[in-house]
């Protein structure tokens, strides 16, 4: 197979997973997966397809292929997701950790890291994350919250407080911003 066959099912395998159609999807990717040469692609494309299933052993075994062929952000918060619904929350925590190191614009893996960090009481480890990120997109308004958040469980008040008036500044209508500054001045 050629790899212009292989660029035409990995794209039909994506077109049939975006419209819902995961029979067509798996056999898209799968004949993709199948042609010469190897890449990771097909792969995350099964893998998306078993978590839909809810068959999250099978997602874990395509992932992990697809992170054999290329360790990226995607195989790390793919196994990071998996992982997590799995329960072994610490491994997930690293997953996602490692993910973020590669591309700290993974938007799975920083909101996985969100949720996992208040959870395990990892707070102060993901502070650096979400400042990382905002170093790249400072006008990201749900990151910032997220961070301010944090600052006001690990009583850095004023650094929540610096947060939350930012957000305000560029975006007057964050009520959720908002009632989070209230609050802090009570």
């Amino acid at each position: 197979m050629s790899h212009l066959d292989y660029e035409i099912n990995k794209e039909l395998g994506e077109c049939y997973l975006f419209m819902g159609e995961l029979d067509k999807a798996e056999d898209y990717y799968n004949k993709a997966a199948s042609s010469n040469g190897i890449h990771p692609d097909p792969y995350l494309g099964l893998a998306t397809i078993a978590v839909q299933r809810g068959e999250l052993e099978v997602a874990l075994g395509m992932y992990t292929k697809a992170h054999g062929i290329d360790a990226n952000d995607k195989t790390f918060a793919g196994i990071g997701l998996v992982k997590m619904e799995l329960g072994a929350k610490v491994e997930a925590f690293d997953l996602f950790a490692q993910a973020l190191a590669k591309n700290p614009e993974n938007m799975v893996a920083l909101f996985s890291i969100i949720r996992l960090g208040h959870e395990l009481e990892r707070l102060t480890e993901i502070v650096p994350l979400l400042e990382g990120y905002l170093s790249i997109d400072p006008g990201k308004s749900e990151v910032r919250y997220s961070l301010a958040g944090c600052m006001v469980c690990l009583d850095r008040k004023d650094d929540a407080q610096a947060q939350l008036e930012r957000i305000l500044e560029s975006d007057p209508d964050f009520a959720a911003a908002r009632e989070l500054l209230e609050q802090l001045h009570l």
